[in-house]
C-alpha cells in the first residue's frame, strides 16, 4: 500500500512535467498513473494535491514571489517553485493537514529530487508563510477543506506574479 507521501512524491512529479509542458498532448494524467503501482486512496490524495494546485497555481506563486523576497519564480529551481506550490496549497487549502507535516515533507521531497541547499530553501519561504496563517502549525483542524485564513482569503498585499 503506497503512502501519503508516494502520493506526495507522485503529485509533485506531475506538477514539475505540466510546468514544464503545459501544452504537450503526448501524456495525461491516465497516461502518468498507468506506470505508479497506487491503491485509490493513494491515488485520490494526490490528485486533489494536482487538482489544488492548478486550480489555485496563479494565487499560489504570487504569495510565494512574496515570501521569497527578491526571488522571481523563473529564478527558482523547478523542483523548489513545484514542491512549494504543493506544501503552500496544503497550508492554505488543507486543514486537515497540519502545516508543519506540509513543511516536512516538503523539505524532504526537495532534498530528495534536488539538494539540501533546496531543502533551506523551501523550508525558508514555506515558514515564513506558515507564520502568517491563523490556525495552529502542529494539529489538524477537523470538518472541511477550507482556507487556513479566517476571512476566507488570504492577505492581498503581497506582490503580483508577472505572467
Amino acid at each position: 500500500m503506497a503512502t501519503r507521501r508516494d502520493a506526495r512524491e507522485w503529485a509533485f512529479q506531475y506538477l514539475f512535467q505540466y510546468d514544464f509542458n503545459p501544452e504537450d498532448s503526448s501524456w495525461n494524467r491516465d497516461r502518468f498513473w498507468a506506470e505508479k503501482e497506487t491503491d485509490a486512496r493513494t491515488r485520490r490524495f494526490a490528485e486533489e494535491l494536482i487538482e489544488g494546485v492548478l486550480q489555485n497555481r496563479e494565487d499560489l506563486d504570487r504569495r510565494i514571489v512574496g515570501y521569497a523576497e527578491h526571488w522571481d519564480l523563473d529564478r527558482m529551481s523547478g523542483v523548489d517553485r513545484n514542491v512549494m506550490r504543493m506544501a503552500l496549497y496544503e497550508m492554505l487549502y488543507r486543514p486537515d493537514i497540519p502545516p508543519i507535516v506540509s513543511i516536512n515533507e516538503a523539505v524532504d521531497i526537495a532534498k530528495h529530487f534536488s539538494t539540501d541547499e533546496s531543502g533551506r530553501f523551501v523550508n525558508g519561504i514555506l515558514d515564513r508563510a506558515r507564520k502568517d496563517l491563523k490556525r495552529p502549525s502542529r494539529t489538524a483542524e477537523g470538518g472541511e477543506k477550507k482556507t487556513a485564513w479566517p476571512s476566507g482569503k488570504a492577505p492581498t498585499d503581497l506582490p503580483a506574479v508577472d505572467a
